[in-house]
C-alpha cells in the first residue's frame, strides 16, 4: 500500500489469497486511494466466487493461474491504455438529476420549438392529426404528448404498429372478429377501436396499412362505426384517430398505393417532426439525457461523461435513424466503456467516420460470439442481460439474412416472416448498411 502511494502506478496486479490477508480487503484499500486504477486479479480457480465478486466490486478483469504471459501481457497493455483514457477531461457531463420519463420531448431548437406549439394547438381539438417524419424521429411522443393534453386523457390511450403486423392480422387486430370469421377464429375478439371508445389510438406506420384496411378506417373516420371481421352487426364508437408515417404519402397515392380520401380525412392537421441533424444543439441535450439514462439502468455509475474528442464525433455524425439510433449508440458506448470516460474507442466505427465492418467467420459470413459476450456481461454485473443477449442477436439476424438477399427488404421479411416496415425498423435502430455490402457494427469491444 505504501509503494502504491508513492509511485501512482497505472496498473496493479493483485493475487486474491495473500500470506496477511484478503486480496479483496486490499483492493478496498487502493480504491480509497486510488478508485480510478485498473486491478487485474490473479486467481487459482477462474470460476471462483470471490473472483466474481471482485468484478461486481469494480475490478479490471481477473486472469487464471498458471499465468499465460503473453495474455497478461496485452491485458496490462490494454489496462493502462484505460488508465490513460481515465485522464482525459469530459466535455458533456452526466445530469446530476435523475434521468426523466422516456416520454418527455427533449429539445430547444426552434424546429422542436413549432412542433411543440402545434401540440398545444391541436390537442384539446377533437380532430384527425397526421404525424410525419424520418424513422426515429419520437412520432409516438408526439402521439403521447397530443393525447396527455387531451380532453380523454383520462380514458384510454392505445398503439397499434401497422408495419408490424401482417394484413391477415391487422384488420382483426382494429376491428376484432367474430367465432369462425377465419381459420382459427375459435372465439370472439374485441379490436382496439372497440376497446379505445372514448379515448385515442395511435396508427403507427400507417403507410404499411394494406387496401382493405385503409376502406374500413375510412369509414369509421367518416362514420364512427365500423363491423367485426366476419360480423353483420354496426357497432359505434367514438375515438380520436392519430395516425404517423415516415413515408411520403402523397407519392403514395400517386402511385394508387394509398387512397386519397383517406390521406384528407386523416391530416386534419399534419405535425412534421424535424430530422436530428437539422435540430442544433439538441443533440447536445439529448447525449446528456441518453447518458444519464443508461448508466443509472446499467449500473456504470462511475462514468463521469464524454471526452471532446468524442463528441465531436457525435455531433458530426448525421444520424439516418434519429433518436432511436442516438440512443442505441450511447448504451452501446456505455456497455463498451472500461473507465470513467466516454472516449472515441467505445463509440461504435460507423459513428468515427467509417464504414460500419461486420466480424467474419472463415466463409466471410458476420459471426457473434455469444459465450464471450455472456460471460462479458456476467463479469460486469448486468442487470437487464436477457433484453442485452436479445438486440445482440436480433442485429446480428438481421444484418445475416439482408446479406443473404443482397439488400432486399421485401425478400428478408419473407424469410423472417416479419414485415417491410420492421425490417425498415431495424435497419435505423442498428445503424446496418444496406447501400452496397449489407454490414454492421460488431467490434471486438462491442456488447450490444
Amino acid at each position: 500500500m505504501s509503494l502504491v502511494k508513492e509511485y501512482e502506478p497505472d496498473v496493479v496486479l493483485l493475487d486474491l489469497v495473500l500470506r496477511e490477508g484478503s486480496g479483496l480487503s486490499v483492493f478496498r484499500d487502493l480504491q480509497a486511494i486510488d478508485p480510478h486504477v485498473p486491478v487485474i486479479f490473479m486467481t487459482g480457480e477462474a470460476d471462483s466466487e470471490t473472483a466474481i465478486e471482485a468484478m461486481q466490486m469494480g475490478a479490471y478483469d481477473y486472469i487464471a493461474k498458471p499465468l499465460n504471459l503473453p495474455e497478461l501481457e496485452e491485458l496490462v497493455d490494454q489496462a493502462s491504455r484505460t488508465r490513460q483514457l481515465m485522464s482525459v477531461p469530459v466535455a458533456l457531463g452526466v445530469s446530476e438529476e435523475t434521468s426523466q420519463s422516456r416520454d418527455l420531448m427533449i429539445g430547444r431548437s426552434p424546429q422542436m420549438l413549432d412542433v411543440f406549439k402545434a401540440i398545444g394547438r391541436v390537442s384539446s381539438q377533437n380532430v384527425p392529426i397526421l404525424v410525419t417524419g424520418e424513422s426515429g424521429t419520437g412520432k409516438e411522443l408526439v402521439a403521447r404528448a397530443i393525447f396527455q393534453h387531451s380532453d380523454r386523457s383520462n380514458r384510454p390511450f392505445v398503439e397499434v404498429n401497422c408495419a408490424a403486423l401482417p394484413d391477415s392480422l391487422l384488420e382483426s387486430e382494429l376491428f376484432g372478429h367474430e367465432k369462425g370469421a377465419f381459420t382459427g377464429a375459435d372465439k370472439r375478439r374485441i379490436g382496439k377501436f372497440e376497446q379505445c371508445d372514448g379515448g385515442t389510438i395511435f396508427l403507427d406506420e400507417i403507410g404499411d396499412m394494406a387496401p382493405v384496411v385503409q376502406a374500413k378506417v375510412l369509414r369509421l373516420l367518416q362514420e364512427q362505426r365500423f363491423e367485426r371481421v366476419g360480423g353483420n352487426e354496426i357497432l359505434q364508437t367514438n375515438v380520436r384517430i392519430v395516425a404517423a408515417t415516415n413515408r411520403d404519402l402523397e407519392k403514395m397515392v400517386e402511385e394508387g398505393e394509398f387512397r386519397s380520401d383517406l390521406l384528407y380525412r386523416l391530416n386534419g392537421v399534419t405535425i412534421h417532426l424535424p430530422p436530428l441533424r437539422d435540430r442544433g444543439d439538441d443533440v447536445k441535450l439529448l447525449l446528456r439525457h441518453f447518458l444519464t439514462e443508461a448508466i443509472q439502468e446499467l449500473g456504470f455509475s462511475t462514468i463521469e461523461g464524454i471526452s471532446a474528442d468524442a463528441l465531436q464525433h457525435l455531433l458530426d455524425y448525421s444520424w439516418p435513424g434519429n433518436i432511436r439510433e442516438l440512443r442505441s449508440v450511447i448504451r452501446q458506448a456505455v456497455l463498451n466503456s472500461t473507465g470513467t470516460v466516454i472516449a472515441p474507442a467505445f463509440l461504435p466505427s460507423f459513428v468515427r467516420g467509417g464504414e460500419p465492418v461486420a466480424k467474419t467467420n472463415e466463409k466471410g459470413d458476420p459471426s457473434v460470439d455469444l459465450e464471450e459476450f455472456v460471460s462479458r456481461r456476467l463479469k460486469s454485473g448486468s442487470t437487464n442481460l436477457y433484453a442485452e443477449s436479445l438486440e445482440m442477436m436480433e442485429r446480428y439476424l438481421m444484418t445475416r439474412v439482408l446479406q443473404e438477399t443482397g439488400g432486399n427488404q421485401s425478400r428478408a421479411a419473407e424469410i423472417l416472416g416479419i414485415t417491410r416496415g420492421k425490417i425498415r425498423d431495424r435497419i435505423a435502430n442498428f445503424g446496418i448498411n444496406v447501400s452496397k455490402n449489407v454490414t454492421m457494427e460488431t467490434d471486438d469491444d462491442s456488447s450490444s
